[in-house]
């Protein structure tokens, strides 16, 4: 089945309403590929003005994160009906460097997953190994631990987009090839099938989100799994109109 093509926009603790005014204009402005998605996720204390700057419905915006509760005693964290009552869409979950510099566990990353979708947020619940985890060969397994977390809390993942996160191919200036993130991404989905049957693994969209950037996201353009990507740095730079547009 089609899978409509995503690129997500992880601005990470980077920004200014200057340069995401910039950011935004140029979206706002540009030749986008009507064919693609675009996901957006500005610093929480830039939301709201990032959703007001929008004018093309083809951009929604997405929190970077998101607590397990509604409100409450938790100084610090966002919720999840805050960022709907910013007219924020989506929420990112599971990142790499809230696993590793937050100590965020499988099962705290999956019920963070099930709270923003049983309040009506779309998620993208990245995933990923390390470098050490990579040569120890066990990339697949990590992937499907931790996706098995979220699989025993989620059944119905229609809202949910996955982003494999090679993370040793972030800010390394290492990068995986299209061939290898089009076997990793086929695995998750052969797995995902095998839990939630494969009309639904079919439907799941999955990206890549190691270092993509305007100069290789072209070269994925024929691998059948590979449905878009989550892009950090690079998304803060004129070249991810060009990854946006790169299935063109």
């Amino acid at each position: 089945m089609a899978r409509k093509f995503l690129v997500g926009g992880n601005f990470k603790l980077n920004g200014s309403k200057e340069s995401i005014k910039e950011i935004v204009e140029r979206l706002n402005t540009a030749s986008l590929d009507p064919n693609t998605e675009v996901v957006i996720a500005p610093p929480a204390t830039y939301l709201d003005y990032t959703v007001s700057l929008v004018k093309t419905p083809q951009v929604e915006v997405s929190a970077q994160n998101a607590y397990l509760k509604g409100s409450g005693a938790y100084t610090g964290e966002i919720s999840v009906e805050q960022i709907k009552d910013v007219k924020a869409t989506w929420v990112l979950l599971g990142h790499s460097e809230r696993r590793t510099l937050f100590g965020e566990t499988d099962e705290f990353v999956a019920e963070k997953v099930k709270f923003a979708l049983d309040s009506g947020l779309k998620v993208m619940l990245a995933i990923g190994e390390t470098l050490e985890q990579r040569q120890a060969g066990i990339t697949d397994a990590v992937n499907e631990r931790q996706l098995t977390a979220v699989l025993n809390l989620v059944q119905d993942w229609s809202n949910i987009v996955v982003a494999y996160e090679p993370v040793w191919a972030i800010g390394t200036g290492l990068a995986a090839t299209p061939e290898d993130a089009q076997e990793t991404h086929a695995n998750i989905r052969k797995f995902l099938a095998s839990k939630l049957g494969q009309e639904a693994a079919d439907a799941t969209r999955i990206l890549y989100g190691g270092s993509a950037n305007g100069k290789n996201a072209p070269t994925f353009k024929d691998k059948a799994d590979v449905d878009g990507f989550l892009v950090g740095g690079a998304s803060l730079k004129p070249e991810f109109v060009d990854i946006i547009n790169s299935r063109q």
